[in-house]
């Protein structure tokens, strides 16, 4: 099983938005776009019981750790890690139906990926949500066009350093993109570490 410090320090503030944000009183499906080792599901599925979870990754040896943590942890509401390239059109996404889930949520993902799969993921969660799904994204933003603190900032140019294609994305951007998938950001909050999560809701067609 791997192990990334940053997912052993925001698994716990993340549930937290989680608990808030979701209805916990019946059964949802969820689905986890580029899940890494393992740590964010399993902790979650722990908590909130009556969500499925459907994990997925691009990194080969990630899905591996995801299936060891899923043997660990004797998960019965982890479904087998499925390999999902986000960038592809949500029809090569192992076969989810359309409007078949509750919850997408992406950690960490859209500042270390090219836009492709950013495009993708906005794409693909407005197809598969059902009407007034959630998407959670989280990780480090900018902000009208203003990356803060200082370490954000050598964060994004270390990024851009490693991958042209990599590097914090402006909030007003991927509202933009989310809207042309019928998704709307409802809300914004602050998380530990100069992250936040972002909420998108899919609109209802009532």
């Amino acid at each position: 099983m791997l192990s990334a410090a940053a997912a052993e320090r925001n698994k716990e503030p993340i549930l937290a938005v989680l608990r808030e944000s979701v209805n916990t009183g019946r059964p949802l499906q969820a689905l986890e776009i580029s899940s890494g080792t393992g740590q964010h599901v399993t902790h979650f599925a722990q908590a909130l019981r009556n969500i499925i979870w459907q994990p997925s990754e691009y990194d080969r040896q990630s899905l591996a750790s995801i299936e060891a943590y899923r043997a660990h942890y004797q998960l019965h509401n982890v479904k087998p890690a499925i390999h999902l390239d986000a960038s592809l059109p949500y029809q090569y996404w192992g076969g989810i139906q359309t409007e078949s889930l509750d919850l997408v949520v992406n950690i960490n993902m859209i500042h270390i990926s090219p836009m492709a799969c950013t495009e993708g993921l906005f794409k693909g969660a407005g197809a598969m949500l059902k009407p007034q799904g959630l998407l959670l994204t989280y990780g480090p933003y900018a902000v009208n066009g203003q990356i803060i603190p200082q370490s954000n900032v050598d964060f994004d140019y270390s990024l851009r350093q490693r991958n042209p294609e990599w590097g914090l994305r402006d909030i007003a951007f991927l509202s933009s993109i989310a809207q042309r998938s019928g998704l709307f950001l409802e809300k914004i909050m602050d998380m530990p570490a100069n992250n936040k999560c972002l909420l998108f809701r899919k609109e209802s067609l009532v």
